[in-house]
């Protein structure tokens, strides 16, 4: 897929990947855009369009991503969109899937043990994700807006706060690997699962675990190659600083 750029239809951009609908509704973005451009529409809403165009570029080519780009931007506009990208999780597409589960379950036979297993499997990923989520906004995303805030020349003759407590080495330490958990997930319905069940749901189910994973692996591509190096660097800078 050739790289999306300024001068190309929104209309366009959205033909070419669908997957991009959910994205650029992060950005305050709704669809009903006619012809105009991207450059348009983000001129529009007062986004920033380099860096628009540098997520949607990374979300939709795999092998596209311009670390050096993207850490040239404020930490706080990342910030704002990786939130955005958490609500989109808790409250749209884990409840999809949710509903979709509790719809094969109502189809199936009661029977059906291997079903039992997949909801129990699913409510226990579902738990420790948003625990995940949860510690990223409560914990990690106000630290970073702490540092950006700090690192601002006209702050740092400011005694300094005390934030020894974390550091985004602690973060990459906490930065739960819950992959694994969704591959198992599939994988189970993909190989196990078995008896009188809605295979038309069931699919549904697994494409829409497919979606979420591809989300969630742009997603920590954001994190840990872009926000973490770009912390990381205020972190060493504001050390040689005296209080």
């Amino acid at each position: 897929m050739k790289l999306l750029t300024a001068k190309m239809k929104m209309a366009d951009a959205i033909h070419a990947n669908y997957l991009l609908i959910p994205v650029i509704n992060r950005f305050g973005i709704s669809l009903g855009f006619g012809e105009k451009t991207i450059e348009n529409i983000c001129s529009e809403h007062d986004i920033d369009v380099d860096f628009f165009l540098a997520i949607i570029n990374a979300f939709g080519n795999k092998n596209y991503f311009p670390e050096s780009r993207l850490q040239t931007f404020s930490v706080i506009m990342i910030v704002k969109y990786l939130k955005k990208t958490h609500q989109y999780y808790r409250e749209t597409l884990i409840p999809s899937i949710e509903n979709l589960l509790e719809l094969l379950l109502e189809k199936s036979s009661r029977k059906n043990k291997s079903l039992a297993v997949v909801k129990k499997f699913f409510d226990e990923f579902k738990k420790e994700f948003f625990a995940h989520l949860k510690r990223e906004e409560s914990i990690t995303f106000p630290y970073v807006e702490e540092i950006y805030k700090m690192y601002q020349p006209v702050q740092k003759s400011i005694k300094k706060k005390k934030l020894i407590s974390y550091s985004m080495k602690i973060y990459k330490a906490e930065h739960d690997e819950i992959d694994e958990k969704l591959y198992d997930l599939k994988n189970i319905l993909i190989k196990y699962i078995s008896g009188d069940f809605d295979n038309a749901i069931c699919s549904a189910i697994i494409f829409e675990l497919f979606r979420l994973e591809k989300d969630m692996e742009d997603h920590s591509r954001i994190e840990d190659n872009i926000l973490m190096p770009i912390v990381a660097e205020m972190e060493k800078s504001l050390k040689l600083i005296k209080a």
